[in-house]
């Protein structure tokens, strides 16, 4: 194949604007095999949480042959919090997809991948996906992408882009949205003809590690983009690390990207993106280089951490109970081990021998570590997120997000009333159809909790979406929640008995016939103090009987919080418990009495 025939391309696109969808299709056009296909299966989402949070986390490669032409196709993940993966994926591409829905038009998250993309000078390529869609506004939204790039300082060259319009899900895409084509043709020609092939570089080999995979027969397997010279099979080479550290080492196989597996060669040129096997001890950033002439490419640079929790293990009384991995030992490895692949994660040593501080880039980058963990089998506990201040001029200044709330227009006032409520300042108001799109600028901690308010308070209908903005000073303090919780007094079996005397009280988290433990938060509080109940109490049988005393106790349903509710709902003494089958909160001192001894003392 000569060096002509590739191209390197990354798919830029919101949460749910269709990414994974199209690359479906570019996999089902490009082999021909409409009988594989599966309507509403996707291929490239196939890790679990993917598939059932509807977003894309991790960067996936998949390679397409058209027309005699390899296209290298790399899924981005769409939502800022995963910006270390964003970064990396950009270094291996030399154009861009960017995908808009032809409703929402541009989106924070789509801006924020986009700003990098054309910071790095790639070409790209505009898809106005969904126009199949009711009230879709596919040459408004052309106008805004126009705006946003000419905003974001595009060069005249990336603002002269090729617009398709189309819709994934029906597996078209056209030059003009009002005639709809039989298939993706429009879209795989303009890539060979719009994006640039990779520039063939002479000389020593040089390769990025820009991500990395894992087999459990050859261990780590190092991915990147050859951008000078050719590796080889069986080659030896010289890996640079960060602070001028070299490594000698050899090649044992060399792997490229063939549809959606892997396929083995004796060698890859420089453009090719490629999986090189039997290298140790590397990281992401590090240069595959030359033997004897080793040059080092300059390291990714990632994105600061914003958010910090605490990770400690389990050690309420139900411990061990459903998980495999429950020591301190099994937490610190897979934390390692999540640090060589998530390059905007950090992790320092904890208050006690047990327990971890995670940094990460927000509430959902954590929870979805959290998450993986879980379902990997792993038992542990995680405290209140904590936002991280910088002191910039002798002056205390805290992360500020831009977040867009597309509301039905009388759920307006709702909005803005909650936003403002937590520091967040309107920036825009505007109207798009029968709804309404809002931009505020808001502390990061003030989102905290606010999409499952704002959701509440829009009967489901509200689409919030944020990125980080930069460091502003201080906004002040935002009034956190002001119920106190309902905490269990004894451990045992909830007693329907007992809730239902109880109910006057607040609102419950459990409901009858569920094991608890001292300490355990079971619902919130009317007031604002917390409160601690026995719900374990049985109804003392007598020999008499009263008409009406074996009325049918009728309960409310409890209230059932997300892994990501649950983090932003806590308080400061308190922490999530996460095992493979439950999620309890909890107070971090289970003893009703060590717990007033302790205030006391704090008091004092």
């Amino acid at each position: 194949m000569i060096m002509q025939d590739i191209r390197n391309i990354a798919i830029i696109a919101h949460v749910d604007h269709g990414k994974t969808t199209i690359v479906d299709r570019m996999i089902y056009q490009a082999r021909q095999a409409r009988e594989q296909e599966k309507l509403g299966e996707l291929i490239l989402d196939n890790n679990d949480l993917e598939r059932e949070r509807g977003i894309t986390i991790l960067a996936k490669n998949v390679s397409v042959i058209y027309k005699g032409v390899k296209i290298n196709v790399i899924d981005t993940p769409g939502h800022s919090d995963f910006g270390g993966e964003v970064e990396r994926v950009l270094n291996m591409a030399d154009g861009v997809i960017l995908l808009v829905d032809a409703f929402e038009g541009c989106m924070p998250q789509t801006r924020f991948v986009l700003q990098k993309a054309i910071e790095m000078g790639k070409k790209p390529v505009l898809v106005i996906n969904k126009v199949d869609k009711l009230n879709c506004r596919p040459d408004e939204v052309q106008e805004e992408v126009f705006d946003l790039m000419f905003s974001l300082g595009a060069t005249e060259d990336q603002l002269d882009f090729r617009t398709i319009y189309g819709s994934a899900k029906q597996g078209w895409m056209s030059y003009d949205w009002k005639q709809p084509t039989e298939d993706i043709t429009a879209l795989l020609d303009t890539i060979l003809e719009v994006i640039p092939a990779p520039e063939i570089q002479e000389g020593t080999p040089q390769m990025l590690i820009s991500s990395l995979e894992y087999s459990p027969y050859v261990g780590r397997i190092a991915v990147g983009r050859v951008t000078r010279g050719s590796l080889k099979a069986g080659q030896n080479i010289t890996l640079c690390k960060r602070y001028d550290i070299q490594q000698k080492q050899k090649i044992k196989e060399i792997m490229v990207f063939d549809g959606l597996g892997k396929a083995k060669v004796e060698e890859v040129q420089c453009g090719d993106i490629c999986a090189v096997v039997g290298l140790e001890g590397f990281e992401i950033g590090d240069t595959i280089a030359d033997f004897e002439n080793p040059e080092a490419l300059p390291p990714i640079e990632v994105d600061e951490p914003t958010m910090s929790m605490l990770f400690c293990i389990n050690n309420s009384p139900f411990f061990g109970k459903e998980g495999k991995f429950v020591t301190s030992r099994h937490l610190k490895e897979r934390l390692d081990k999540e640090l060589e692949k998530n390059l905007a994660l950090r992790v320092k040593p904890g208050p006690n021998a047990d327990s971890f501080i995670v940094y990460g880039r927000g509430v959902l980058h954590l929870s979805v570590l959290i998450e993986t963990m879980r379902r990997e089998g792993f038992e542990l506990q995680v405290g209140q997120p904590k936002v991280l201040d910088k002191v910039i001029g002798g002056q205390r200044c805290e992360p500020i997000e831009m977040l867009t709330i597309d509301v039905p227009e009388e759920f307006v006032g709702r909005c803005i009333e909650m936003a403002t409520r937590r520091k967040g300042a309107l920036i825009q108001m505007e109207g798009r159809g029968d709804r309404t799109h809002l931009e505020f600028d808001i502390p990061s901690r003030g989102l905290m909790g606010l999409r499952s308010n704002l959701l509440t308070a829009t009967q489901g209908e509200a689409v919030v979406a944020h990125r980080l903005k930069g460091y502003e000073p201080y906004k002040g303090d935002i009034e956190r929640r002001n119920n106190g919780s309902l905490v269990s007094l004894e451990t045992g079996l909830s007693v329907a008995y007992s809730m239902d005397k109880l109910q006057d009280r607040g609102r419950f988290f459990i409901e009858p016939g569920v094991e608890v433990y001292e300490g355990q938060v079971i619902g919130e509080h009317t007031r604002e103090r917390d409160l601690t109940i026995n719900i374990c109490k049985t109804k003392k049988l007598t020999n008499m009987r009263a008409s009406g005393s074996d009325d049918k106790v009728m309960l409310p349903p409890p209230v059932v919080f997300s892994l990501e509710e649950a983090l932003e709902y806590i308080q400061e003494d308190e922490l999530v418990e996460v095992t493979p089958k439950s999620m309890r909160l909890r107070k971090i001192i289970l003893n009703e009495l060590e717990r007033k001894r302790k205030s006391s003392d704090f008091d004092c």
